[in-house]
């Protein structure tokens, strides 16, 4: 199981953080950090960018966008920092324009956020890449995942849907982890999760599941700002999700019905005051 620690705009402008962040999911054991990349003047309107919004670098929309952004310099030191740390990164783009700069990295995964799973051109432009992407089934409809896994297959581009619920915290009761196996079943494909809840118990459920991947967001302190933070795990807690998830998946095993040979000298022991059949000899 392939897991992401997604760090998003959880960094709120500061590579510093961004960097604390990469050093939790590095040292927690996880295999890979997401980012979010958008070119601010093409995923909003002028309109929107314009109107009023309180935030600390300003009063406007565009102000709060633009401060959450980073640039070449800041994922030129990303991509340094993660190699040194042994930790693959990767970003889920929002217009064409951030994929064209994603390619200048030598990324193994892309992936395709929720939002954007109806953005033919984007799920075109990622697929004739080639590279293995994580494609998440958030708000969507089924003809909008038929349509994106058509995508995928006529390109030849390798991937695997995600089972997620766009709500941010999503509320347990929500979680619908019945839909990976829908999923797994009608698209004959890898299928992972990539939660929003606040606790743990419904990873460690869609893990139980066989689950080829897991993203949850990570932040330093869930009352930091930022639109996403609630929906976060914090440093502690996701150390514990990725011991406990690896655990599960290990103790799933492969399903054989057979006496394991630990059990051969307790079976022996236990059972030496009935007498045996000859076919039990």
């Amino acid at each position: 199981m392939f897991i992401i620690a997604e760090i998003g705009i959880n960094h709120n402008g500061d590579l510093s953080l961004a960097k604390l962040l990469i050093d939790v999911a590095a040292s927690a054991g996880a295999d890979a950090v997401k980012f979010q990349k958008r070119t601010i003047d093409l995923v909003y309107t002028k309109d929107f960018l314009d109107s009023p919004r309180e935030s600390p670098w300003g009063n406007t929309q565009r102000a709060q966008k633009e401060g959450l952004e980073f640039g070449l310099e800041q994922y030129q030191e990303i991509d340094r920092h993660c190699r040194e740390r042994g930790i693959e990164w990767f970003a889920s783009a929002w217009d064409l324009e951030s994929q064209h700069f994603l390619q200048q990295f030598d990324l193994k995964h892309n992936k395709i956020a929720s939002a954007l799973i109806v953005y033919e051109d984007l799920l075109k432009e990622v697929a004739a890449e080639g590279k293995y992407t994580f494609v998440s089934t958030g708000m969507s409809t089924e003809r909008d995942i038929d349509r994106a896994v058509d995508i995928f297959t006529r390109a030849g581009c390798p991937f695997e849907l995600m089972h997620c619920v766009s709500t941010y915290p999503m509320n347990d009761e929500d979680a619908n982890l019945s839909r990976i196996h829908t999923l797994r079943q009608r698209y004959e494909c890898p299928v992972g999760y990539s939660g929003h809840e606040v606790g743990l118990t419904v990873s460690f459920a869609a893990t139980a599941l066989g689950i080829s991947s897991l993203e949850r967001h990570i932040t330093l302190d869930r009352a930091m700002y930022g639109s996403d933070q609630a929906a976060s795990i914090e440093p502690d807690g996701f150390r514990k999700l990725v011991r406990g998830a690896r655990l599960i998946e290990k103790a799933m095993g492969d399903g054989t019905i057979d006496i394991q040979e630990k059990e051969v000298p307790i079976a022996v022991k236990l059972r030496s005051h009935i007498p045996l059949h000859s076919d039990q000899r």
